[in-house]
């Protein structure tokens, strides 16, 4: 429920059933650890995100079902074979919903990374520094992080870009946002 945390994972098919694999693994080792959502709306949220995801053709992977216990429990949640016609391609899921995208090469990657109306962090991993920096390049996003997940710094500005916020906070470049440029002129003569 952090709003930079991993959503869209958009993985290459040459490495995705070990991806897929680990992050099942991964999720299912901390099913029996994670907290409640923040709230009711928040829950039902999710749930109709993924239900009617599911319905128009999106596969759970892992998860998927409300924990039957008392408060706002959802599970780890994979999900894949999502489209742009399902709500989880474009609403952001605010709870742990993965959603995988499998991809052929870097241009498919960065088309479906920038068809989003979010733009806040983007995690890339890879070992080439020209890949590395095509992303940098390519990607609408407010923070690049390479190799390393996407974290909040007080030193590094921090903010998004498109429905993601306006403007930054943190570092110098957030104080200034809190200034009024203010121009003034005065004539020679008064």
């Amino acid at each position: 429920q952090v709003c930079i945390s991993a959503k869209r994972f958009i993985i290459q098919k040459k490495i995705a059933n070990e991806f897929i694999r680990e992050l099942t693994k991964n999720f299912k080792e901390i099913e029996n650890k994670i907290g409640p959502l923040s709230g009711k709306k928040i829950l039902e949220t999710i749930e109709d995100q993924v239900n009617s995801s599911v319905k128009m053709g999106a596969k759970i992977i892992t998860g998927g079902k409300r924990i039957a216990k008392k408060g706002y429990f959802y599970p780890p949640t994979i999900i894949a074979d999502v489209t742009k016609k399902m709500p989880l391609y474009f609403e952001e899921a605010f709870g742990p919903v993965a959603t995988i995208f499998i991809v052929e090469d870097d241009a498919e990657t960065i088309k479906i990374a920038n068809d989003t109306k979010f733009g806040l962090g983007a995690s890339v991993w890879t070992n080439n520094k020209k890949r590395a920096q095509l992303f940098i390049e390519e990607l609408e996003s407010g923070s690049v992080f390479i190799n390393n997940k996407v974290t909040s710094n007080i030193r590094l500005p921090f903010g998004g870009s498109k429905n993601s916020g306006y403007g930054r906070e943190l570092s110098s470049y957030g104080l200034k946002e809190f200034v009024n440029i203010k121009t003034v002129v005065i004539e020679k003569q008064m």
